[in-house]
């Protein structure tokens, strides 16, 4: 059971089936604790430290292929941006291929690790749906082959440093912006992909978000600059027709 000198910890639910950290923070004491108790929660232990993202390929239970995704938090699970890394980050490239090699003998297909500081904080047998373009165009080739195939290309492209830009705003409802809006945005910035993240015949109420906020939108590009400039013309555009 959990002691006063656990805290701080962190809550947050068991399954992450709707994705998004819908429901978690941090728990300062004991008061706290016994405020946020739900069914279906747990607490682990506070990290704090640099947050990765990482997909791995895995073949027959060896880890084959992975990139290294580094996220810039805001606040209450918010994120200001990630970074897909062109380079391996070897001390966690070496951390999750041993555990993988511990614990999945014979699994085959994709897996994504949430880490800070070094440790796991979450594990899926997915890739992230966020940023598969800037993996290159080889990815998703890749990803098909090793479904049905149960193979990994030896290449997939060389790695470029790529960055995945979001918009996070108030909790409530929105109208997203034309599809003709969009893609002048990306013919003008250059940016590789938008993706409005969120359903306009949905109650605000029922997407899993974070406590801080609501995510309108996701930015993909290969040059940060231009992902900001982006981001600026879509967020003066959610505003103009949001109110």
């Amino acid at each position: 059971g959990i002691t006063p000198g656990h805290f701080p910890v962190f809550s947050k639910p068991i399954y992450n089936l709707r994705s998004m950290g819908s429901g978690s923070g941090v728990l300062a004491s004991f008061d706290d604790y016994e405020r946020a108790l739900s069914p279906g929660f747990f607490w682990v232990d506070l990290h704090e430290g640099d947050h990765f993202s990482t997909d791995v390929a895995v073949v027959d239970g060896q880890a084959v292929w992975s990139r290294y995704t580094k996220g810039y938090p805001l606040n209450e699970g918010t994120f200001d941006y990630w970074a897909v890394l062109p380079d391996d980050d070897q001390a966690l490239k070496g951390y999750l291929y041993h555990f993988i090699t511990e614990n999945f003998p014979g699994y085959t297909g994709m897996m994504n690790f949430e880490t800070i500081d070094g440790r796991i904080i979450e594990m899926h047998l997915r890739f992230a749906d966020q940023w598969p373009d800037l993996y290159g165009d080889d990815f998703i080739p890749a990803v098909i082959s090793l479904y049905q195939d149960q193979q990994w290309p030896t290449a997939i492209g060389e790695p470029q440093a790529g960055y995945s830009v979001v918009i996070f705003d108030a909790h409530r409802q929105y109208k997203k912006p034309g599809a003709d809006f969009i893609d002048q945005v990306i013919t003008d910035t250059g940016i590789s992909s938008v993706q409005l993240s969120f359903h306009e015949d949905k109650p605000a109420e029922l997407h899993s978000m974070p406590p801080g906020g609501f995510r309108v939108a996701i930015i993909n590009s290969f040059d940060l600059d231009a992902a900001f400039k982006a981001r600026d013309l879509i967020t003066a555009e959610i505003k103009r027709i949001n109110g």
